[in-house]
């Protein structure tokens, strides 16, 4: 199975604080970040057995952390590969603690684990040969025709419903030349996708920092695909980070194309690291444009956490996941 991977920055950044109103609302939004439950994977993280006793530092943490559930009006998923120090049992033990039920490019042979836990693959992968040899280039598409065709009916058979793919790099292709042969391509297998109704989602990426001549590196071109497939099971994976880099306004983008964004997933901006005041995007205000288009689907965690502690890592997902509980 090909893992979602990518290039990217792991350097703490040292962005200058936006003011201080902003700060005094991301430490309210974070407030309690950390759900009740929380404890228990602290243990996990710490290497002591799940029956450990709880410590006095824990029991702290459990008494100063009962806090409401979460809303409700986010589904709330987490991308893997940025927890990779964990094992996805123990990453599903931890997104459980954390009250949410979702876990991002999850690939079959760890379905089985997810489905023990009662845990949603949010965003399937596998399927991919990997991101840059993609859907506008012909050269790729036998390869690709016979891997999706086969994991489309995977992730139906398992239940799921979102496959990600990618556009490939241009290698000196232009645009439109990019855009017909993905359509060719695409249109080989969203038949069989919406007969299994599963939905194709593909990522944006930003050109400029992670993906060196990645196509589909800004929301004209997904959306310009879109239309052309003229399929309710082909979406955007709008990359909140990779799009900030490339284009910015981005609430602006939401609210005018939201019809075409199947899937969310954020990072701070710059360094792909937690989405605090520490960066330039304001996830509550991005959080709630989502909402209020009526999206039904998943905002995916995909940021680098920067502590270098298990127990800092979790309290990074936490601390997230209540700044986009809008």
């Amino acid at each position: 199975m090909t893992k979602h991977f990518e290039s990217r920055d792991v350097a703490s950044t040292d962005v200058e604080s936006t003011g201080a109103s902003r700060r005094n609302m991301l430490k309210q939004l974070a407030a309690g970040s950390v759900a009740l439950g929380v404890a228990g994977p602290s243990l996990l993280l710490s290497g002591c057995a799940a029956n450990a006793q709880q410590t006095p530092a824990t029991d702290d943490v459990a008494a100063n952390n009962a806090v409401a559930p979460l809303k409700g009006r986010v589904r709330h998923s987490v991308a893997s590969w940025t927890y990779g120090h964990l094992s996805i049992e123990e990453l599903c033990q931890l997104v459980k603690s954390l009250g949410f039920g979702a876990i991002d490019l999850v690939g079959p042979k760890d379905w089985p684990t997810l489905k023990k836990h009662g845990i949603d693959c949010s965003m399937c992968n596998g399927a991919e040969i990997n991101l840059v040899d993609g859907w506008c280039n012909p050269q790729f598409h036998p390869e690709l025709i016979k891997r999706y065709l086969a994991h489309i009916d995977l992730v139906a058979d398992a239940g799921y419903t979102n496959l990600i793919c990618f556009s490939g790099n241009a290698r000196g292709m232009d645009r439109e030349t990019a855009l017909n042969h993905a359509v060719i391509g695409l249109s080989q297998i969203l038949p069989q996708a919406e007969k299994r109704g599963v939905v194709l989602q593909m990522e944006l990426f930003n050109s400029k920092v992670d993906h060196p001549d990645y196509l589909a590196d800004n929301s004209r071109f997904g959306i310009e695909l879109c239309k052309r497939l003229k399929s309710n099971n082909f979406k955007l994976l709008y990359d909140i980070y990779h799009m900030q880099i490339m284009e910015g306004d981005i609430i602006r983008s939401i609210q005018d194309n939201h019809q075409y964004f199947g899937h969310y997933h954020t990072a701070g901006v710059p360094g792909r690291h937690e989405i605090d005041d520490t960066q330039e995007l304001y996830y509550p205000a991005i959080a709630k444009a989502i909402v209020a288009t009526g999206f039904k689907g998943y905002l995916a965690q995909e940021f680098i956490p920067t502590p270098a502690t298990p127990q800092g890592k979790v309290q990074s997902l936490a601390d997230a996941v209540r700044i986009c509980d809008v």
